[in-house]
């Protein structure tokens, strides 16, 4: 999952926003977009008023937002959880075909 941080210097917001990504384990690109004119023109285009703008697979925020960090964090976890329930049953499932003789 690719999370983007577009981001500018001196910004406390945008500070923050990464210092709470990275305390909840969430790994994320980062662009500055005082580097990238073209890119905060599209920023600004989309509406986007505000730095930090994070963009996520499912969503999309600007400003320092703990609330939704925090629920991108319980949503990657539960993924997580899931990946890991669906890879185990997978390996007992081809353990019991390799016990039974059967190859799948």
């Amino acid at each position: 999952m690719t999370i983007t941080v577009f981001t500018k210097p001196q910004c406390q917001q945008c500070e923050a926003t990464k210092r709470r990504l990275r305390d909840r384990g969430i790994t994320f690109e980062t662009v500055d977009l005082s580097e990238n004119p073209a890119t905060l023109k599209q920023l600004v285009q989309a509406g986007y008023r505000q730095a930090p703008v994070v963009i996520t697979p499912d969503a999309a925020w600007s400003g320092y937002r703990p609330d939704l960090i925090d629920q991108l964090a319980g949503a990657l976890a539960t993924a997580d959880t899931a990946t890991d329930t669906n890879a185990n049953a997978n390996a007992d499932t081809q353990s019991a075909l390799a016990i039974d003789g059967n190859r799948a």
